[in-house]
């Protein structure tokens, strides 16, 4: 930032220069620019123009460099060069470049995370049949840290009130749901159909939209519709790990995750004090917990313990290792999820969700070796085509009908 001084002052009278008795000339010179002035009134006045970088010390005054050399010409006229001190250039807000790299780094943790959750997760599905179970062993882990992070100031814990408790209750049954389903559906298919079913999200939402809302798709959402669910119906045909446990279970996650995000449109949720996003899916997480742990003791009874899985011949260590390691990438993605969504608008979070589902599919076809017919390739891609596109209309509002 740039500060400028200019002070005027009589000054001493020089015996020697016969021009002390007429008007004082001042010049001012800055850069190749001069300026020529008299002042009647003073015999001889100085002028001193300090155009320095300044900053602000510790205590908020401002700090400038000495003032400008002032010279003598040999005609008595006083030159006064203002100089610019090198090496105190100009500080700049590197704030906006700070939050877009916060953003970015946002981004591919939530790609990473989800990556390693979907392969962690499926490699023990693969040889722990028990969907109940680890639903439930994923919720645990993410409550801990929750409860972790509360404990130690890590994230302010809410306050919150009965009223919201049962707001909320709806949203934790079909997110415990969702999660649920999910889980089923990659312990029957391969994670790269389940991913491509799970496309089909965005017509689950247009649908539920329009039953409860009120809301009707435009042309445009309806258009964008059309390839995702072609290319899902082409890619199923031709998937080699195809079964209708898989597929039905992978649809009915379409539908509880669609369903939450309509329930929360429906539902007005209180948000007083610190109930953000963030905690408001902190408290979901808990309440889920509750829910699904009769239903996986009922369903599934005990099977996680060191016994039943050496009984079962397998990797007790193993099991566990991956086990926690997908509980906390799945906690952790869905923790930056919303935590992205507070940064960005609901299409930008969307259209980060399609190119996310891409980069899951390519990576787990890649790991697991899965084998893709180039027919069930191009329905995978007409499909995720649709889904951007669907992202990319959803953000085109209608003009206001003029009377």
């Amino acid at each position: 930032m740039q500060s400028t001084s200019i002070s005027f002052s009589p000054s001493i009278s020089n015996h020697q220069n016969p021009t002390s008795h007429s008007p004082s000339r001042v010049l001012y010179q800055y850069g190749s620019l001069n300026f020529f002035k008299t002042h009647p009134k003073f015999k001889s006045v100085w002028c001193s123009i300090n155009f320095s970088s300044s900053k602000l010390n510790g205590t908020g005054s401002w700090i400038s460099v000495p003032p400008p050399v002032h010279e003598r010409k040999p005609d008595g006229v006083s030159t006064v060069r203002a100089t610019l001190v090198s090496g105190e250039a100009p500080k700049f807000n590197n704030k906006p470049l700070a939050d877009t790299l916060y953003l970015g780094l946002l981004f591919a943790l939530w790609y990473i995370f989800n990556i390693y959750f979907n392969i962690y997760n499926k490699q023990v599905l693969k040889a722990f049949h028990y969907p109940f179970t680890m639903t439930l062993v994923q919720l645990v882990v993410g409550t801990a840290l929750i409860i972790f992070m509360w404990t130690f100031n890590l994230y302010k814990r809410p306050k919150i009130n009965g009223a919201q408790l049962a707001a909320i209750f709806p949203l934790a049954v079909v997110h415990t749901l969702g999660n649920l389903f999910t889980n089923m559906s990659l312990g029957k298919v391969s994670v790269s159909f389940t991913h491509t079913i799970k496309a089909l999200e965005p017509f689950f939402s247009v649908v539920l939209s329009a039953m409860f809302l009120g809301e009707f798709p435009t042309v445009w959402i309806i258009s964008s519709l059309v390839p995702i669910v072609g290319g899902v119906g082409l890619a199923s045909l031709t998937e080699v790990s195809f079964n209708w446990a898989g597929f039905w279970s992978a649809m009915a996650s379409n539908l509880a995750n669609q369903s939450r995000n309509v329930l929360s449109k429906k539902i007005m949720v209180n948000k007083e004090g610190s109930l953000d996003n963030i905690n408001l899916f902190s408290i979901i997480t808990i309440m889920s917990l509750i829910l699904v742990a009769p239903f996986a003791f009922f369903m599934e009874g005990i099977k996680f313990t060191p016994a039943y899985l050496e009984s079962a011949g397998l990797n007790v260590n193993q099991i566990y290792t991956r086990t926690l390691l997908a509980s906390l990438c799945f906690h952790a993605y869905q923790q930056i999820s919303y935590m992205i969504l507070e940064k960005v608008s609901p299409v930008t979070h969307s259209v980060g969700n399609c190119v996310k589902r891409v980069v899951v599919i390519v990576s787990s076809v890649i790991f697991f070796s899965t084998p893709v017919s180039p027919i069930n390739a191009i329905g995978t891609g007409v499909a995720l085509t649709g889904v951007f596109l669907y992202s990319r209309v959803k953000g085109i509002k209608p003009k206001p009908k003029t009377a």
